[in-house]
């Protein structure tokens, strides 16, 4: 039981590691509106490791990361180059090359390594089980490979992103005052595709390439609906892919009692987290969206009765005009949409009734001209 308890938190811990590598550099992905080349990348580093394994036969080289993100940063800039002759978009380029080098790829280790431990299947969908299997010893602590691979790619990226915060938030929301700064932008930009191609290897013998894209992408555009800013968005980021990561492990071993593949329901979760975020965020959720909606139609209509009252209230027909009644003909509003419009302004203390008639107060006098001027300004 000891045995079992032990694999399963260390089998999260290397979900939780992953994730949160997986995090960081996807909020400047989202940001940047790159999120189509995660998956680009995520594919395309096949061609890297299977040619850095020619060169280095050994499938735990450090040689097939290094193969790996030359191969990612080869794919952004084929994927640049063809944007560059302005003949296709970003999408149709990203369809062009990342299946090119890809299927390259597949060719290559279906020709010459067939009898190499190189499973395109297990580069997709990954099998973090077993992760707990492979283990090495460091510091005096007997723990996963994982567990030492991905807290140090963890650290990397936070170490780099110490180092070069202002650089990269200044090239991701304003490339052209960061190169009249002389921050090198496009150096910045193969420095974290280059970044993004380490994680995304050391990431695939765990949870595989699907799980990669998932964790780049949906805990940075969660984060996005929560924060406008760029230090709480990566919190919020590596906070909720974290979470994914141990909920979806528990979705696997209790409701599916581990039938189904962890990285599927981990992937799921930060599916719900974002659904969720999506529909109840405070200001960019769907009900927030709608409410402020309903609370500007709702202060729209308040500010026409007012101005409706205010150009009516000196003329001859002021007490036609500024009847209740009138409303619904002169606005054309439902008898319950103006009722409640005055019931609203007379709230606010900017009307008064009076025989069944509307009269503004000096603060609803107020109101009406800051109104009309804004109107004529």
């Amino acid at each position: 039981m000891g045995l079992n308890v032990n694999l399963s938190f260390e089998i999260q811990l290397i979900a939780a590691l992953v994730a949160a590598a997986c995090a960081l550099p996807g909020v400047f992905l989202v940001l940047r509106r790159m999120a189509l080349m995660t998956d680009a990348i995520t594919h395309s580093v096949l061609l890297g490791i299977i040619l850095a394994f020619f060169i280095v036969p050994d499938t735990s080289s450090p040689f097939l990361i290094i193969g790996a993100a030359a191969s990612g940063v080869l794919t952004v800039y084929l994927v640049e180059t063809l944007l560059r002759t302005r003949l296709v978009k970003e999408d149709a380029a990203i369809g062009l090359v990342f299946p090119a080098l890809f299927s390259i790829a597949i060719v290559l280790i279906s020709r010459f390594a067939r009898n190499v431990h190189i499973d395109t299947d297990a580069v997709l969908s990954g099998e973090i089980v077993f992760a707990p299997l492979n283990r090495a010893e460091l510091l005096g602590l007997n723990l996963p490979v994982g567990v030492w691979m991905m807290a140090a790619i963890l650290l990397l990226e936070l170490l780099l992103l110490a180092l070069f915060y202002k650089e990269l938030k200044l090239a991701t929301f304003d490339a052209g005052l960061a190169a009249a700064l002389g921050f090198m932008p496009a150096l910045i930009h193969y420095g974290l595709m280059t970044m993004v191609s380490v994680t995304a290897v050391a990431s695939f013998e765990y949870v595989g390439s699907i799980l990669v894209v998932a964790l780049m992408i949906a805990p940075a555009a969660t984060a996005y609906l929560l924060t406008d800013k760029l230090s709480h968005m990566l919190l919020f980021s590596v906070g909720i892919a974290i979470a994914s990561a141990i909920s979806g492990y528990w979705v696997s071993a209790t409701i599916f009692d581990k039938s189904v593949s962890i990285s599927g329901t981990i992937a799921s979760m930060t599916g719900v987290f974002f659904l969720l975020t999506l529909v109840f965020a405070p200001q960019r959720g769907l009900i927030a969206r709608q409410l402020e909606r309903r609370r500007r139609r709702e202060r729209f209509a308040v500010e026409m009765l007012l101005v409706h009252l205010s150009s009516h209230e000196s003329s001859a027909d002021a007490a036609l005009e500024n009847s209740v009644a009138h409303l619904t003909d002169e606005l054309r509003w439902q008898q319950s949409f103006a009722d409640a419009a005055v019931r609203r302004a007379a709230g606010h203390g900017w009307i008064e009734r009076a025989n069944g008639h509307l009269l503004l107060t000096d603060d609803g006098r107020h109101i009406a001209q800051q109104v009309t001027g804004r109107v004529h300004a």
